[in-house]
């Protein structure tokens, strides 16, 4: 499989799991993160997410020092989406082991909450800087 097919089915993927990510953190924050199924469902659906981020940027960058790559990239976009989505992750796996043993929220949660809806919107902007990515190309006609 090409390189570019990889990244096409990896980009789809964030994608949908932007919306599932934003949909099960907007559900957290309506229910105060009560429900353990919930937030079980929110976990698994942000580790199957930064699975796919750390995809997608090993797609672009390989094995490479990623904060030198990102400290270089001329998108000032990018170079925040790194950063905001380096504490979402940090925040979230710390909530996450809090919850784990005392299933009850905690302040740091609220922060990871906050964190992702910037994270998310910040997303939104790196995904719509290349829509084109994500448009179909119609093949070449043969013979014309």
């Amino acid at each position: 499989m090409t390189k570019i097919k990889k990244l096409k089915i990896c980009n789809w993927s964030l994608l949908f799991l932007t919306v599932a990510i934003l949909v099960s953190g907007i559900q957290l924050e309506a229910t105060h993160s009560e429900g353990l199924y919930s937030v079980w469902i929110h976990i698994v659906i942000g580790l199957l997410f930064m699975g796919m981020v750390f995809t997608h940027i090993y797609l672009h960058f390989g094995k490479s020092n990623w904060f030198s790559r990102f400290h270089r990239l001329p998108s000032q976009i990018t170079r925040i989406l790194w950063w905001v989505s380096l504490l979402t992750l940090l925040t979230g796996v710390i909530a996450m082991i809090h919850w784990a043993g005392t299933f009850s929220h905690a302040a740091i949660g609220g922060v990871h909450g906050k964190l992702g809806f910037v994270m998310v919107a910040v997303s939104i902007g790196h995904i719509v800087k290349r829509i084109k990515f994500f448009k179909n190309k119609k093949p070449a006609k043969k013979g014309a």
